[in-house]
């Protein structure tokens, strides 16, 4: 409770916060979803916000709130088991290469190395057009997570080699503790700030690419997403006609997400350095 009330002295984590309570209300408000977000028709078309239909309508004939209830919801659930994921490989192939090195340090830094120079991006195209007739939140979030943690991996990697320098590792050696042993007690603690923060940062970057191959046409438009709303406000011309609560509904809700989890990665993190928890929250 302390480490809360510390962090609401912070306006980024206030806002952070604020924005992601509202988020996950709206994923739990899909539960109780009074339409199916896969049936068009529903509801009278191109509608304006109004009491019936808060967000308005779009031109499938669905009610938009609902439909970025769901949108909500499934871009958080792909983000999450990218991140997940991905922080399992990172932590992994980091601290095995920081702590073993030599042999191993090298091949699997090559490995890392290479998915850092490579165009990930027409290599998403790639397997998105390959798998496009099985994409789902699933498969799209797994293959998000089997790119996304090269480079996360490196920084844990660069901190497992200062740690394994000091003073401790060398008298927890001695002493006889086992790897498994002195890797989870003494240096995931030092780990953790930077393991939750590249969790956020990748969280942030899977929801970027997700409605960045929703918009290419790349992933089932059938499953409401951020990135599938936006799609089809824009295949509907959307702007042109005039309908702006369609296309503002995944914009906004997609910078404040962004801004959000930024800021909930920077305030958490700052706060888990006890450096910086000093200066701002005093001793």
């Amino acid at each position: 409770m302390k480490i809360f009330i510390d962090l609401l002295k912070d306006y980024r984590f206030v806002f952070s916060f604020t924005v992601l309570l509202v988020i996950l209300t709206m994923a739990i408000l899909s539960f109780f979803s009074p339409f199916d977000p896969t049936l068009w028709n529903v509801v009278p078309r191109d509608m304006p916000p109004s009491s019936d239909h808060i967000l308005g309508t779009d031109s499938n004939g669905q009610d938009i709130f609902w439909q970025a209830t769901f949108a909500v919801r499934n871009s958080l659930i792909i983000s999450l088991i990218s991140g997940i994921v991905s922080r399992v490989i990172a932590i992994l192939v980091g601290m095995v290469a920081g702590y073993k090195g030599g042999t191993i340090d090298r091949v699997l830094m090559f490995v890392g190395d290479s998915l850092l120079v490579i165009p990930l991006f027409l290599i998403f195209i790639m397997l998105a057009m390959m798998v496009r007739d099985r994409m789902n939140l699933v498969v799209l979030g797994l293959m998000l997570a089997a790119f996304g943690w090269a480079w996360d991996a490196r920084l844990i990697r660069s901190m497992i080699l200062s740690l394994r320098e000091r003073d401790f590792t060398k008298t927890a050696m001695l002493s006889g503790t086992g790897t498994v042993k002195l890797v989870l007690k003494e240096y995931m603690p030092f780990t953790m700030p930077l393991i939750f923060s590249t969790l956020i940062n990748n969280m942030s970057w899977a929801i970027g690419l997700e409605i960045t191959l929703a918009y290419l046409g790349l992933v089932n438009l059938n499953i409401p997403t951020l990135g599938t709303m936006l799609n089809w406000a824009i295949n509907y011309h959307a702007i042109l006609l005039g309908r702006w609560w369609w296309i503002l509904t995944p914009v906004v809700l997609s910078l404040f997400m962004f801004i959000a989890l930024y800021w909930l990665s920077v305030s958490i993190s700052e706060y888990l350095d006890p450096r910086t928890r000093i200066q701002r929250v005093g001793a």
